[in-house]
């Protein structure tokens, strides 16, 4: 099994790089998380919002890896715990899934990524920033595989 995560942004502060580093060097082997960075179209006064969205799901599109099972992250998704996202882990590998998770960018995603993504997944009702988000992520990756490994990493 296969995680990637999918990331519009591409030069993130040190303190997400180092976060984001982190919780991927705790991560096991045989459940490896890999970033793609994608690069953020160029913000201007003449840009519209949508065209900016439609330019960052064609980089995103372009640079997902196939037949992955595609989760899109957005503050309208759902909501779950640590020990559903566990659950959820747990049987895509027992389906034998690769999975890419899709992070926006400033401007968030373009609805074709939300309307063709296997599910829509909200880490908060708040709105994050990009960047962070992607260190949450993974360090709710790594605390789901903690409880499938019975690691005391998460306490309940």
């Amino acid at each position: 099994m296969k995680l990637y995560i999918l990331a519009v942004g591409n030069k993130m502060p040190e303190w997400i790089v180092a976060g984001f580093t982190e919780y991927h060097r705790r991560m096991p082997k045989e459940m490896s998380v890999q970033l793609i960075e994608i690069k953020p179209e160029k913000r201007g006064s003449a840009k519209q919002a949508e065209n900016l969205l439609l330019a960052e799901s064609e980089r995103i599109r372009a640079a997902l890896p196939t037949h992955c099972y595609c989760v899109a992250m957005d503050e309208q998704g759902k909501g779950l715990t640590t020990i559903e996202l566990a659950g959820n882990l747990v049987n895509w590998m027992r389906e034998g899934l690769d999975i890419a998770f899709i992070i926006g960018g400033a401007d968030g995603l373009h609805r074709d990524i939300k309307r063709t993504a296997n599910e829509i997944w909200s880490l908060s009702k708040l709105t994050l920033p990009h960047g962070l988000v992607r260190v949450l992520l993974a360090e709710q990756l790594y605390r789901a595989i903690s409880i499938i490994k019975q690691h005391p990493y998460h306490r309940a």
